[in-house]
This record gives C-alpha cells, structure tokens and sequence, in this order.
C-alpha cells in the first residue's frame, strides 16, 4: 500500500486519526494519534517519542527522539474504536534502525532468514482472562457462575462470554484477522482466540492486535482482560503457544516429511530446528517467559491448579504436552511462551536458536511420549531431559551467557532486557508479601 493508496484507504472508511503504534521491550502496545492530515509524517520522518520515558529504549533524558516510522501494509482500521486506523511501526533514531526497537529486531533475523530464500510462519495460542472486581475489590471471573472445578470447553462458561467474545471476534474478522476458534479454556474466565497463522512479523503484530482488542473491548463490557501469565495459584496460567513451521520458494513446510521414521511427519531440518530450540530452551525462557510471574505456570513437582499444562522440562514429543515441544504433525508447538511474553522478541530469538540447530545439523535425540509431570529426579536425569528455569533469575542468568539467543536481540537490546529483568527480580525479591506476613508475623 503506497501513500496515495493510504490515503484513499482513510478517506473511504472515515478516518480522522491514525494510531502510530508500536511495543516497548515488554510488548505493551504504545501510540500517538495523527490526524489523518499528517499522515506524511508517520510515513516518512515518523512520529516523534520521547525515548526516555518507555521501558527498554536505552534512552537518558537528554537523548535524540525515538521516530515511530510507519509500515503502510499493516494499515487498518480498529473497529471499536470509530474513526480511528492503526498503523504498526519501526523505530528509527536520527534516520536509522533502532537496535532497541522489538520490530526491528525481529526484522533483522527474518532478513537474515530471508538471505537463505526463507520463510518463517508463526501461529500464535493466545490466553487470557476475563475478570472483574466484586465490590469489596476481589479479583476474580467476571461471571460469578463460572466455578466449576474443571471448566474447559464449558459451554454454559463459553455461553455466558458471548457478548464479549462476538464484538472481540467481529472486530478482528473486519481487520483480516482470520479467527478460527474460541473456547473456554483450564481455568476460570479463561479463554483461548485462534486466529490463523502467518509470516512471523505479520503474527507478532496480529498478536498485539489483539491484546489491544481483548482489553478495551473487555474494558467497554465492563470487564478486565489479564494477559498475565498466572493471576491465580490455584488456576492453570496463560499460555501462548507459538506453531511454527519455514517455508521457502519451492516448498511450504519444510518441517514436514511424511517418511519420518518417527512417525511425527518432520524433516530432517525440523529435527535439526527442534535440536536447537533444546539446546537454548533455558536462555529462551527469559524471553518467552519474561516475568517474575511467569515462573508460578512452569512449575516442576506440585501445582496448587492440578494440572498446568504448562511445560517444564526441556524435551519434545509427539502429542505430549508436558515437554516444551510437542510436534502435531509436520511443524513445531513451542509450548514455552506465555500470554504476558513479547511476539517479536519470542520469535526472533526462537529463529536464531532453532537456525542454530539447523547449522550445526543438532540431534535433539529420541521423541519422549510420557507424563514428564510425574518423573522423579532420577527418572529425569536418566533420560536426560533438563528442567527450564524455575524463577526469572535462573532464567535471566542462562540468558545473560547465551550468545546465539543474545544475538538474536542485538547486543543492545539483550543488555537492555537483561538489566531491566534483573531490576525486576530484585524488586521482587525485596517485597514483602501477604503470604510471608501471614505466615511468619506471629510464627516465632
């Protein structure tokens, strides 16, 4: 779509103003409302932000302005909110890429993936919640009839969500976002929204979309849609499985080989790619899993909700949900990624890991079938299948001395990621909870 077509584009659907939207390092979506009568300027010089007052630009108070520089393809409308388009954003700096814009990393890596005549698609699982408070300020679903103690796939609980979910679903359909089922999913006021799959930049800002349609939508029915990973203990958490397959001029899914001896439908390539994503799983759930909350859904041994189906241990299998790859056929489920993780961020360094494996032709060994949830540790260590972080520190740790899945990010933003997750586990580690004054208030 070039600037005349843009244009026509914002006059036929009465536009007055264009969001310039784009993420900071958390992938909390970020804008400016042009009006239309400046669109030039998002599209040329970008619209100008003050770097210093979002999170992970590496900016100081006295820095040049963060430009938000528009990509006119990812143009639409925002039907809840009349009168208004988006327009996804690369950051640029004094003309150039910004090496701490989440876009513009992804960007380079699918560059690079692209020199070697590739593809990357992704299809992004997303989760979340669908809350309220209760006057006296109790967070919990927002349809007090939801209580069953395994609710998924609940009709009366889908039912009861209908007048959210049609405007949500409407709303992403007139956009081009090809929703293909919802359901209710493990926990309380817990939902899942399929949409269709796609090159991974498109999917990464798909994803945003959403988040942003799910929250003001939810806000308008005057309830809280919570991407955060696990809001409650005794409650399965939010994931975002990201399906993953390359394809290149010749072929669609290089991933799929239907001679697999294995029976699971992958290629060689794919093994290989399933190999390094392995390899660097622990460095990749800092990324994939980039809070302290986080670490309450990828728990090893005893979980308040049951079963999490959230994965823990560093293995793959064929329809096996406790690993944190489990192949459906001919592609990858990376089951990692929660709802509160940044798209672009997964996705760049997920290629990088998997490309690392590709490279270095990576066995990623025998496919593991079994309930990892119940193995003991001996059981774990004979088959040699390792545990993911276990707290954001771990995993900030085995990120901080991975250079491939640092890479990924560019020196800059890993550095910046790196200090901004340890700023948060600190504080964390120095806050004193309800539970510890419950416990230990008058324990002594």
């Amino acid at each position: 779509m070039n600037t005349a077509a843009a244009k026509e584009f914002l006059r036929k659907n009465d536009i007055r103003f264009v969001l310039a939207q784009f993420v900071d390092i958390h992938g909390a979506a970020k804008a400016k409302a042009v009006p239309v009568e400046h669109l030039d300027m998002v599209l040329t010089d970008g619209a100008g932000f003050a770097g210093f007052a979002l999170w992970g630009f590496g900016m100081g108070p006295h820095g040049p302005d963060y430009m938000a520089v528009g990509d006119p393809e990812t143009l639409s409308v925002i039907p809840w909110m009349p009168g208004y388009a988006r327009m996804v954003c690369n950051g640029t700096v004094k003309g150039e890429p910004y090496p701490y814009c989440s876009r513009v990393a992804l960007k380079r890596q699918l560059d690079k993936l692209a020199a070697r005549g590739m593809t990357l698609y992704t299809g992004i699982e997303p989760e979340f919640m669908l809350l309220a408070r209760s006057p006296e300020g109790k967070l919990g679903p927002f349809d007090a009839t939801d209580g069953l103690e395994k609710p998924c796939y609940d009709y009366k609980g889908l039912s009861r969500a209908t007048h959210f979910l049609d405007q949500m679903v409407s709303s992403l359909r007139a956009v081009g976002i090809d929703v293909y089922q919802i359901d209710h999913e493990d926990a309380n006021g817990q939902f899942e929204v399929n949409f269709t799959y796609a090159d991974a930049l498109k999917s990464a800002d798909n994803f945003t979309f959403v988040k942003m349609a799910a929250s003001e939508i939810a806000r308008q029915h005057g309830m809280i849609a919570s991407f955060m990973p696990k809001p409650f203990s005794n409650r399965t958490g939010s994931g975002a499985h990201f399906h993953v397959s390359i394809g290149d001029a010749k072929t669609k899914n290089l991933f799929h080989d239907a001679s697999d001896g294995n029976g699971l439908s992958l290629s060689k390539m794919g093994y290989h790619f399933t190999a390094g994503i392995l390899h660097h799983a622990r460095a990749l759930a800092a990324i994939c899993a980039p809070t302290v909350n986080s670490y309450k859904r990828l728990v090893v041994g005893r979980a308040l909700s049951g079963a999490t189906w959230a994965p823990a241990y560093i293995a793959y299998g064929d329809n096996n949900r406790t690993a944190c790859v489990r192949i459906p056929g001919g592609r990858l489920e990376f089951r990692l990624p929660d709802a509160g993780c940044n798209p672009y961020l997964v996705s760049a360094a997920l290629l990088a890991a998997g490309l690392d494996g590709v490279d270095r032709k990576l066995d990623p060994g025998k496919p593991n079938n079994r309930n990892l949830y119940e193995y003991s540790p001996a059981q774990l260590a004979d088959d040699g299948i390792g545990l993911l972080p276990q707290n954001l520190l771990e995993a900030i740790n085995a990120l901080e001395s991975d250079e491939v899945v640092c890479g990924a990010l560019g020196s800059e933003l890993s550095k910046e990621f790196i200090t901004l997750k340890r700023m948060e586990w600190i504080e964390y580690a120095r806050h004193v909870s309800d539970w510890e004054t419950g416990r230990y208030l008058e324990f002594f």
